[in-house]
């Protein structure tokens, strides 16, 4: 009977799919894409209000909780625009998709006048609507630099 057995998984193993299905590879392709447009132009509303789910809870690493309205709030022409604003990168992505619903983990970086001022680990709970992506859960923890 054991034999039996092994010889079912082995068939059931054998049939399985042997790599990501093209779907789910490019649904990563295309959150990484977005996630590295995202942070190559964060210094434009037109981005955020995009990238943003309208119903978006984001938790700052200050701890401070606010949603995509307090966010596009902070592009209403306050006049204090740095001029040289940082620039932001993505290190480590990892994408998890699971059918309309997809994890993004990455090490943010901050870079200003070429010295890394700031890194933070991030993780964005994106769902897909229609054929685009938006983050609904953000959450950013400050990484503490080295001294």
């Amino acid at each position: 009977m054991n034999a039996v057995r092994t010889l079912l998984l082995t068939l059931v193993l054998a049939l399985l799919p042997q790599s990501v299905p093209a779907a789910v590879a490019d649904d990563h392709a295309e959150l990484e894409r977005l996630l590295h447009t995202f942070l190559a132009a964060a210094d434009a509303r037109a981005i955020h209000e995009s990238f943003w789910a309208d119903d978006l809870i984001y938790t700052a690493s200050s701890g401070e909780r606010f949603g995509k309205a307090e966010i596009l709030a902070g592009f209403d022409g306050t006049g204090d625009d740095d001029p040289y604003p940082p620039s932001y990168g993505a290190e480590d992505v990892t994408v998890r998709v699971m059918d309309d619903v997809a994890v993004v983990t990455f090490r943010l970086t901050a870079d200003q006048d070429g010295q890394r001022i700031a890194e933070y680990f991030n993780t964005g709970v994106f769902r897909r609507a229609g054929d685009s992506w938006a983050a609904f859960t953000w959450q950013a923890t400050r990484i503490p630099a080295d001294d």
